[in-house]
């Protein structure tokens, strides 16, 4: 699959950064660590800020994500704070415009939990056999570091214990498992399987049956001291990924205790200034210096750009930090294409925006996507199949208001016991209009399959998704 990257980043905003940058009154409790910089030469402040910023950018996203969800009351994905759900319980059209590639497979419920004063409890019911959900646990550095799932933890209700890297209390009676994150700030996706329009009822009762508690008030102990608000640097993409990156990245750091696999990486990233809680002042580099962290934040985002260009599929872009095996730009590469997409284990994602003459997939043309008797998409939940516009990756307005198609639809399979989809913008002959998945009338498209559940064969690329074929 190709995804097309919407990076917000361009030398011009790399340059207006440099005021900007020079501009800001920094914390004058923090030590200035661009200090560091005076015996590091210009070539190795290239290199050490290409790695590192390539290293920063999904860590980077993901504050972005928490500035708009947690620390900003006035946006309109605020979910409320820390550690509280806030559920989305709709289902997606062309009107709603608030993140790309939206789906109406799984409703989001959202959470952001700070771990630093005593753990939280999530709860979850109990569900039936042909209900699926997902929370998907995420760590700062964007690792999927957990699951509570169908397929991890099972259907049964459970109380689960999450906590972060510093927390050595006891664990109380009725705790299922405890997930244990890395950094301090953790973060909640959850998804609930939605089956159609009307199902949407069964959904939101299910979601308002996740739950999460304080341990204290779990465990009916004493609650905690209160720890200090964290001072939060207002985040601003034309600074945050150019040289501001490093403020932003020592901040973070705070919250994230250094990995055994990472100290030497950090010894090499504290050489241009990147400290956890210390403050990185660029007008004491030198001229040359600066010029040469420029360079190596530009020569980052052409190696990102370029990698995306031969992306096809999400495997070995997300997963724990054991299945990443330290691969820093494919986590990289993950956050440009669709930051939190799930562990393979969980779901894969593939597609194409190509036929098979590789020509762009343009509306008022005629396609199939024909699997073949027995080859149909190996997922134990579902798939389904999505259509988005381009450059936009919206959902298309269509007559008929179908925005995909899916295993749980009523498919009328081919005589041979293949399974042949339409994808086009008129309607096609009676008969077949239950596996018409409508185009637009003109303009470039893309097309997502989504397996939630893959099997074996796809995680080991014994399986792939059909070429797109132009119908003549």
């Amino acid at each position: 699959m190709s995804y097309a990257l919407n990076i917000p980043f361009s030398r011009r905003r790399l340059l207006g950064a440099m005021g900007l940058l020079g501009a800001t009154s920094l914390c004058p409790d923090w030590i200035l660590a661009a200090s560091r910089l005076s015996d590091t030469r210009p070539e190795d402040v290239r290199a050490i800020a290409h790695q590192a910023w390539i290293y920063a950018y999904p860590m980077l996203m993901h504050y972005q994500t928490l500035q708009k969800q947690v620390l900003n009351p006035g946006a309109a994905e605020y979910t409320g704070g820390f550690n509280r759900f806030r559920h989305y319980s709709q289902q997606f059209t062309p009107n709603n415009r608030d993140i790309v590639t939206p789906n109406n497979d799984t409703p989001y419920s959202w959470a952001w939990l700070d771990l630093r004063s005593e753990p939280q409890v999530l709860s979850v019911p109990v569900v039936a056999d042909d209900r699926y959900y997902v929370h998907q646990l995420v760590d700062q550095y964007t690792y999927n570091f957990a699951y509570v799932d169908v397929l991890s933890t099972g259907r049964e209700a459970g109380d689960y214990l999450i906590a972060g890297p510093s927390w050595k209390g006891e664990i109380p009676a009725g705790i299922k498992q405890v997930l244990r994150s890395e950094t301090e700030i953790v973060m909640i996706l959850g998804r609930t399987g939605l089956r159609n329009a009307a199902d949407m009822p069964a959904v939101q009762a299910l979601q308002q049956q996740y739950r999460l508690r304080p341990l204290h008030e779990y465990a009916g102990t004493p609650a905690p001291q209160a720890v200090a608000p964290v001072p939060w640097l207002p985040w601003d993409s034309k600074t945050g990924l150019g040289p501001g990156f490093i403020n932003h990245l020592n901040q973070i750091f705070t919250l994230c205790p250094t990995h055994p696999s990472e100290q030497a990486l950090r010894d090499r990233f504290a050489r241009i200034g990147i400290v956890p809680g210390q403050a990185f002042d660029i007008a004491a580099l030198t001229p040359e210096q600066h010029q040469a962290l420029i360079a190596g934040i530009q020569d980052a985002q052409a190696e990102l750009q370029a990698a995306g260009a031969k992306v096809h599929s999400t495997l070995g872009l997300f997963g724990t930090r054991e299945a990443m095996h330290g691969n820093y730009l494919n986590r990289a590469l993950a956050a440009a294409i669709g930051i939190y997409g799930n562990s393979v284990e969980e779901a894969f994602y593939t597609g194409s925006k190509q036929d098979d003459q590789g020509q762009q997939l343009m509306g008022g043309r005629r396609y199939r996507l024909r699997f073949a008797p027995g080859q149909l998409p190996p997922a134990s939940e579902f798939w389904s199949l999505t259509l988005y516009d381009l450059p936009d990756r919206q959902l298309v307005a269509n007559p008929i208001d179908r925005y995909c198609l899916s295993s749980r639809d009523a498919l009328q399979t081919d005589a041979d016991g293949a399974l042949t989809l339409l994808v086009q913008s008129t309607a096609p002959q009676e008969g077949l209009q239950s596996n018409w998945l409508p185009a637009p009338a003109s303009g470039a498209f893309t097309l997502v399959l989504r397996l939630y559940g893959p099997g074996k064969q796809v995680i080991e690329q014994r399986w792939q998704m059909p070429v797109v074929e132009v119908i003549t």
